[in-house]
């Protein structure tokens, strides 16, 4: 089944050995960005996580390696090329090299996967946040249900799409914040953070196209900084592709810099949607 648009393609090869490697903080993270996410629809098959929601996020769609597992490479790819087309869904794998069994990606490629979705995961020490000069905005707090909506609605989400996001939402079980700004009773803007322990995790941040380059981001993400580390988070982390110029450019603002990456290989290309 052929997927949206294919995403811009990329050389895995390309990405820097650093962001590659695996490390104790970038395992935390891993752990932490994978609960932050729960669809209702996901198995479990030999060491790996089949996330199957009709959802937007490519994370609830697609396979992620939790560890090699026993049976063979082959069998396993073929196990969810099956799994997928059951479901409707193309099969896509996402692709974290320091989980990943060897020779992973290689096997992915000459199956005709195409590299795609190239993402940095990127990670700030919450005792060092950089200052930033802010907008003169007012920065609300959601409940779950109310930020479901507006995430929906920036996104402009079919009404099945919106109610695949919201139930992931919903499902979290970590401590979640959510805040939006508010535009003459319209939502502008929305994001989140996930506590998980010492971590917090900025998920969701959307913007409406019209009031981009007002500061609305580097607002939003300063108040979820801030009442994370009120919370007792001692590091922040957050996921963006890797070409999203304006957006990494927001949150090294902050003194957030790259930690690791992961990239997505799907047969029909890689969806252009949120990582």
């Amino acid at each position: 089944m052929p997927d949206v648009a294919a995403a811009r393609a990329f050389d895995p090869a390309a990405v820097p050995a650093a962001l590659i490697a695996g490390g104790a903080l970038v395992e935390r993270i891993e752990d932490a960005a994978l609960s932050s996410t729960q669809p209702a629809q996901q198995v479990f098959y030999d060491g790996w996580l089949l996330r199957h929601s009709p959802g937007r996020a490519r994370r609830a769609r697609s396979v992620n390696t939790l560890a090699p597992g026993r049976l063979p490479l082959a069998q396993k790819l073929d196990h969810c090329e099956t799994f997928y087309a059951r479901h409707a869904l193309p099969c896509i794998h996402r692709v974290t090299p320091f989980r990943a069994p060897e020779g992973f990606d290689a096997a992915l490629a000459a199956r005709g996967y195409a590299a795609g979705g190239d993402t940095r995961v990127m990670a700030l020490d919450l005792a060092r946040i950089a200052p930033v000069s802010l907008p003169a905005v007012h920065v609300q707090r959601l409940d779950v249900a109310d930020y479901g909506a507006a995430y929906a609605q920036l996104h402009g989400l079919s009404t099945a799409k919106a109610a695949a996001e919201s139930e992931r939402f919903a499902r979290n079980a970590a401590s979640t914040l959510y805040v939006a700004i508010r535009d003459g009773g319209d939502t502008v803007a929305c994001g989140s953070a996930s506590l998980d322990g010492a971590l917090a995790g900025v998920f969701g941040m959307v913007t409406a196209e019209a009031q981009r380059g007002r500061g609305l981001a580097r607002a939003l993400v300063a108040a979820l900084l801030a009442d994370a580390r009120a919370a007792g988070a001692a590091t922040a982390y957050l996921q963006v592709e890797a070409d999203n110029d304006p957006a990494r450019s927001v949150y090294r603002k902050f003194g957030f810099s790259d930690c690791y990456a992961y990239w997505y290989r799907g047969q029909s290309g890689v969806a252009e949607t949120a990582t």
